[in-house]
């Protein structure tokens, strides 16, 4: 007999990157549950302003997931604002797109730091948490990009293959401890990030709810592999075993480089914008950050 789902009315959730896409459409999902949310954002104004939109006695605090300082800030606002932290979801990240020759030091830093080392930051304070208590789940956002590779997004690949692999090693550090851990890797979705991409052939582009669907699912199994949509699941495993001329040429007949290597700049231009001005400013901070340790 299949377990009964866990109930997830009244556990404490902290969502980063939450302010809009993935992390918005999950916050509304789990206020529907009855869960009570954070969400933590580098853009607070927009954080705060999500937080009114959604209800439901969420918050909207501001946090830079590369700073352990602003992170460790977050989760105490999120205990003392809505009690002892049941679930971090470790959302926020950034892709942006183009030939690996050309990408900048300032760029693939900024993007390790944010899709990478906020998840190991945030996955360590959440612990230290969880851990004296013997209960929590961790949720790593990460990609269909963390079990293949594609051209033009060689750095975003290799942080979210990263966060897959540091998922499936933190699962079994912690078998026992009564703490879960899930990995998400939907394929693109019809988000900000996403904009301006084409839908892999045969494959409708998940919308954001269909993403937060499979992570409240998560929450109530405990199930670690989510594939979003559930089917990639299949083609993950068949490829694996596949020669890889062969594997190749199923990625090249789902147009999985020509989704990447052929963007509509006009539709990505406002995203490309943001994130030109994230890395700007993230190099700005790292740098005040390196002289105060000098």
């Amino acid at each position: 007999m299949a377990k009964a789902p866990r109930s997830l009315a009244g556990k404490v959730v902290a969502i980063t990157g939450g302010a809009r896409g993935i992390g918005r459409a999950t916050a509304a999902a789990l206020i529907a549950q009855g869960a009570r949310v954070a969400i933590g954002d580098i853009e607070v104004q927009l954080a705060e302003q999500t937080a009114q939109e959604l209800a439901g006695g969420t918050t909207g605090l501001p946090l830079d997931v590369t700073d352990c300082e602003s992170f460790e800030s977050f989760l105490k606002a999120v205990e003392d604002q809505l009690g002892p932290l049941d679930v971090l979801i470790n959302n926020a990240g950034i892709m942006p797109i183009g030939p690996f020759i050309d990408e900048s030091d300032a760029t693939a830093r900024t993007m390790v730091d944010i899709n990478l080392h906020g998840v190991i930051i945030g996955s360590k304070l959440a612990l230290q948490r969880f851990l004296v208590r013997g209960q929590g789940h961790v949720i790593n956002i990460a990609s269909i990009a963390g079990k293949a590779g594609a051209a033009h997004v060689v750095t975003y690949c290799a942080t979210k293959h990263a966060v897959v692999g540091l998922s499936e090693a933190l699962r079994q550090e912690l078998i026992g401890s009564g703490i879960d851990v899930t990995v998400v890797m939907p394929v693109g979705v019809n988000t900000e990030l996403y904009s301006g991409l084409r839908d892999l052939r045969g494959m409708k582009t998940p919308e954001p709810e269909d993403v937060a669907a499979s992570i409240v699912e998560a929450l109530q199994t405990g199930r670690f592999e989510v594939f979003v949509p559930r089917r990639m699941k299949a083609v993950v495993r068949l490829t694996a075993l596949l020669p890889r001329r062969i594997a190749e040429a199923v990625g090249h007949a789902m147009g999985g480089n020509e989704t990447i290597t052929h963007p509509d700049h006009g539709a990505r231009a406002g995203y490309e914008a943001r994130i030109a001005a994230t890395i700007g400013g993230h190099e700005a901070t790292t740098g005040e950050r390196a002289k105060e340790t000098v």
